[in-house]
């Protein structure tokens, strides 16, 4: 807990304005509530006890200022607060989304993507609690602490020994439930993970869940992770709910002997009515500043573990490096020297040579597993070579940022990626809207015809993953997106899938037009998309077993011949 307020202060310190202004607050809460407890000894001795009317008409007065003091003060220390702890959840979540985006392909595939969500949502929220209500509520409740402790002690140094001798042998049992609090804190929050994964599993793949009719099955499945998150809820509930008791029979005992004692005080003379009362009450008053603390190192615990898991996430740190070279020149040549690629144990691509001119047309052909998906994901650097190297105008394009590599690759894979906005904003992504480009882009991909029937055209708003469009219409948008880019380099693996022959057809020759001014690079799933094409690598195990055109690996390459009648069936 320590680290963790060590952590999150400095943050503090970036709203310097706030926080001196939320300090105020504090303070005022603070004076305000040592006051209330002094203003019971007037009361009693000089109005009810010595009936002085003159002080009868000022105490209320008094009493009202301090009430609004105390009042505004907690106002202010709220609001502000409040203020700086949800902008720094808002700063960390904006932190972890683009740290998380830089991370390696390879990230993203070990890591569920509802595991990611819920350390983005649940755990970051968690955090939030730290700094908008852990954080000042142990400093108000700290200050008030202090002030009443110096009035107790002020008012009888005797009596107050006994009820602050007493009081931190609570440290004692709150020690252990702080500890079990922890384990299942970070259980609950593991479990919490794992459920929100199963429910975007859910609904990721509804179609085949109720094209099964398997949604009993599924329903089980989330109901025992479900389950399992509510056992460990509860059990941080059982903790936190036995604080209190345990601060009770504390806080009894020590009150009890401090009013025995007091009693006597007051017997004997050597204190009077309105001072032992006005003790009590800020004695009373200090019970419960404490047992909130021991509340909130209890509550801590949950935000420890949260933050540790966070703090997994931003200290990942990508294998693949961006150079420091800016590819500005048009890319004129890519290749392949001996280059091999392993995912850990399993060979992907053994030892592949290949070279390519501005203006090729390559086709990558081979079963499932053969390599085709892992050349071209080399290509866009999603991993990097175990061995070898990949050149780009002769210089390894390790050596290029990321970013000036990928403004001259278009990427489209057979899975659309479609964003809940615009046509235009998607075919434009991460460019300027330029919409004379973006029609032109949809004119070349065959699209605009569908979508100068829309209501709203090139403004019309897709929805999530395009589930307003067909396939075929989301293919065209995504290869619409490619086109807009105008790259040097583009990438189409099986992207014409989901479109008709005759459609496939007029894109093919469209690109056919645009030939000479890229490399085109297409994984095949049907030979009408690759007999066109200038050379056909044929990926088998790793290895490209044949490279050639069409006609000549159908007389030279038994592989070749063998997927040809697949492709073509």
């Amino acid at each position: 807990m320590k680290n963790l307020f060590k952590q999150y202060l400095p943050y503090l310190m970036g709203y310097k304005r706030q926080f001196i202004l939320a300090i105020i607050g504090m303070l005022a809460v603070a004076i305000g509530t040592a006051g209330s407890a002094q203003i019971i000894k007037p009361t009693l001795d000089e109005v009810f006890v010595a009936k002085d009317a003159t002080m009868l008409s000022v105490i209320p007065f008094l009493l009202i200022v301090i009430f609004a003091i105390k009042g505004f003060g907690q106002y202010i220390q709220t609001y502000y607060m409040s203020y700086i702890g949800l902008d720094v959840v808002r700063k960390l979540r904006n932190n972890l989304v683009e740290h998380l985006t830089y991370q390696d392909m390879e990230f993203f595939q070990t890591m569920h993507s509802g595991e990611i969500l819920s350390r983005i949502t649940n755990d970051i929220t968690r955090i939030q609690s730290v700094v908008t209500s852990m954080i000042p509520n142990f400093v108000r409740e700290s200050l008030t602490i202090l002030a009443l402790t110096i009035y107790v002690i002020y008012e009888s140094p005797k009596l107050a020994f006994y009820f602050l001798v007493i009081m931190p042998l609570a440290i004692i049992p709150l020690g252990q439930l702080a500890k079990k609090m922890k384990k299942y804190s970070k259980l609950s929050q593991e479990s919490t993970s794992i459920m929100t994964a199963r429910v975007g599993e859910i609904f990721s793949n509804i179609e085949v869940i109720k094209s099964n009719s398997t949604q009993t099955i599924e329903s089980k499945k989330f109901s025992i992770e479900n389950y399992e998150v509510f056992k460990y809820l509860i059990k941080q509930v059982k903790i936190n709910a036995l604080t209190t008791p345990v601060m009770e029979i504390l806080g009894s005992i020590a009150i009890g002997l401090v009013i025995y004692i007091g009693g006597m005080e007051v017997i004997e003379g050597r204190m009077s009515v309105g001072a032992f009362f006005a003790f009590s009450a800020a004695l009373f008053m200090l019970y419960n500043p404490i047992k909130r603390i021991s509340k909130l190192y209890n509550q801590a615990q949950d935000a420890v573990i949260a933050n540790q898991r966070m703090q997994e996430l931003l200290e990942m740190r990508p294998k693949i490096v961006s150079g420091e070279k800016i590819l500005k020149e048009r890319v004129e040549s890519v290749s392949f020297k001996d280059v091999s690629l392993n995912y850990k144990d399993k060979i992907a691509l053994n030892s592949v040579f290949i070279d390519i001119k501005r203006g090729d047309s390559i086709a990558l052909v081979g079963d499932s597993g053969a390599g085709k998906s892992s050349f071209v994901n080399l290509l866009v650097r999603f991993y990097d070579a175990n061995s070898g190297e990949i050149l780009i105008n002769g210089i390894n394009y390790r050596d290029f940022s990321l970013s000036s590599l990928h403004n001259r690759i278009a990427f489209v894979t057979q899975r659309i990626y479609i964003f809940n906005d615009t046509i235009a904003r998607n075919v434009a992504y991460g460019k300027e809207v330029d919409r004379k480009k973006v029609i032109e882009a949809l004119k070349k991909a065959y699209a605009l015809e569908f979508v100068e029937k829309l209501e709203s055209g090139i403004d019309t708003v897709l929805s999530e993953s395009g589930n307003n469009l067909s396939g075929g219409q989301r293919q065209r948008i995504a290869l619409a997106r490619a086109l807009y880019k105008e790259p040097d380099i583009l990438i189409l693996d099986e992207a014409t899938s989901a479109l008709d022959n005759k459609s496939e057809v007029l894109i093919q020759k469209a690109l056919e037009l645009l030939k000479d001014k890229m490399i085109t690079i297409t994984v095949a799933h049907r030979l009408s998309t690759i007999e066109n094409a200038d050379t056909i690598l044929v990926f088998k195990d790793g290895k490209v077993v044949c490279a050639n055109s069409h006609k000549k690996l159908l007389q030279e390459c038994n592989e070749y011949r063998k997927l040809a009648k697949v492709l073509d069936s």
